[in-house]
């Protein structure tokens, strides 16, 4: 488990684990957790609120579109502050690589956010904490937390520590990772037909599903991908089919 800051508060009235939980956060954000039951909801996955009759409102989900928000102006103002001179389609496409799913899940991993999240006993031990989805959406609600918690200067240097620490934004920013995009240009740089996608199968339970896709031209299959929805399992395909039709440059 990593900690950035040796800040410790007194608590009270809570188990060993949701103490754990409080140290945790509290060496996150340097600061005395006001309330600690934002944290506890937005390490709450939906899976557990049948267990303990809880509410809708109890797993990390509404804390989630909480800290989406949150991110999408904190990351704003770090690419305006960041690269004054760049317009406004390049802050938008730069962002969207800082702020989609894999990155997040990325952040979450680098900061153990698996070994904090509650999940119900009928889903335990199927690896629900582990999946790219959960753990983005849970490092948006521990934002959206945060902010409640502690307001926006707090969860600003957060954010600003978390992304300096962990990821390399110039290098981000040069990688191509839409691959549909680049697929579609060379087809039609090439005259070859237009890709098109199909769900060949999905797997899984519905609160971890996963979508086996593939991307076709003129009804030939050119390449497959999977992913937790349909979004990623189509730029797997796309992706797959770059490289297979020796066009790897598109790729990275």
């Amino acid at each position: 488990m990593l900690k950035f800051f040796n800040f410790f508060a007194p608590k009270n009235n809570y188990s060993v684990e949701q103490k754990q939980k409080i140290d945790f956060i509290e060496s996150l954000i340097g600061v005395k957790v006001k309330n600690p039951n934002l944290y506890f909801r937005a390490l709450t996955h939906r899976s557990k609120l049948a267990d303990e009759n809880l509410l809708d409102t109890d797993s990390y989900e509404q804390l989630e579109f909480l800290g989406d928000a949150v991110l999408d102006l904190l990351i704003s103002e770090i690419l305006f502050e960041r690269y004054p001179k760049e317009n406004e389609g390049f802050m938008t496409k730069t962002r969207s690589k800082l702020v989609k799913g894999v990155t997040l899940a990325k952040l979450s991993k680098k900061l153990d956010l698996s070994s904090f999240i509650d999940v119900g006993e009928r889903a335990r031990g199927q690896g629900v904490e582990f999946s790219n989805s959960v753990l983005a959406d849970v490092f948006e609600a521990v934002v959206g937390a945060i902010y409640r918690d502690q307001g926006y200067q707090i969860t600003s240097k957060f954010v600003r520590f978390i992304y300096e620490k962990f990821l390399d934004i110039d290098s981000i920013i040069h990688t191509q990772d839409n691959y549909k995009s680049a697929l579609l240009e060379y087809s039609q740089a090439n005259k070859l037909p237009i890709p098109t996608y199909s769900v060949i199968a999905e797997h899984g339970p519905a609160h971890n599903k996963e979508f086996h896709i593939g991307v076709y031209m003129n009804n030939d299959l050119v390449g497959e991908g999977r992913g937790q929805n349909k979004k990623n399992a189509e730029q797997a395909a796309a992706m797959l089919a770059l490289k297979k039709m020796n066009v790897e440059y598109l790729i990275e």
